[in-house]
């Protein structure tokens, strides 16, 4: 017996040019790579949703709080309708709303300490409604200076004081209406707006 073992030819396989595998029909040596699938990551999708809107009521109070600079600024665009009277008609749609502010007896100074007592320093009002008033009443505030100029100086009709005060009146004016449109265009699709000049100086007021 032990004579026909050491007979026995080598059992060991070796690889041919036919068949690189050297187990070829053996299952449990062929050592076959396991397949593992990793957990595929979970996708999320990010809906952009918007945080914290803001009330209608806080746009339509942010609104109307733009409107008392822009009526006070009126006056010093006279010299500019006097130059080019088509500009009125695109004045003309706030003409009742003016009449209105007009027939109110001191309405100016009424507008102001309502706005600043009332609106600004009432801490019932979210933090959108009292900045958008402070930079209304700041803006307002402003518009005082270029009159207190003009009765300090006196330019009189004629000459180059004269071209100086009109020239400065109309810019004044020009800018108003600019911040105006700006702050009630931000104000209805709920945007803060930041009037140059005078955000900075309400900001640090509220």
């Amino acid at each position: 017996m032990a004579a026909l073992c050491y007979s026995l030819p080598s059992l060991t396989l070796k690889p041919s040019p036919l068949n690189p595998k050297p187990y070829p029909n053996i299952p449990f040596l062929s050592h076959p790579k396991p397949n593992l699938r990793l957990p595929k990551k979970p996708t999320t999708t990010i809906s952009r949703m918007s945080l914290n809107p803001i009330p209608a009521t806080d746009r339509l109070i942010s609104v109307a709080a733009y409107s008392l600079p822009f009526f006070n600024s009126l006056q010093y665009g006279r010299y500019l309708f006097i130059q080019y009277p088509q500009l009125g008609i695109l004045f003309d749609p706030i003409l009742p709303f003016l009449s209105l502010y007009k027939s109110v007896p001191y309405a100016s100074f009424v507008a102001f300490f309502a706005l600043y007592l009332g609106v600004v320093r009432n801490p019932s009002f979210s933090h959108y409604v009292r900045f958008n008033s402070m930079q209304a009443v700041t803006l307002d505030v402003l518009l005082v200076v270029p009159l207190l100029l003009t009765r300090i100086f006196n330019p009189g009709r004629v000459g180059l004081g004269f071209k100086v005060m009109v020239w400065g009146h109309t810019g004044v004016f020009v800018f108003s209406c600019l911040c105006f449109v700006y702050g009630v265009v931000s104000s209805i699709l709920g945007r803060t707006p930041y009037l140059p000049f005078v955000a900075d100086a309400a900001g640090r007021q509220i």
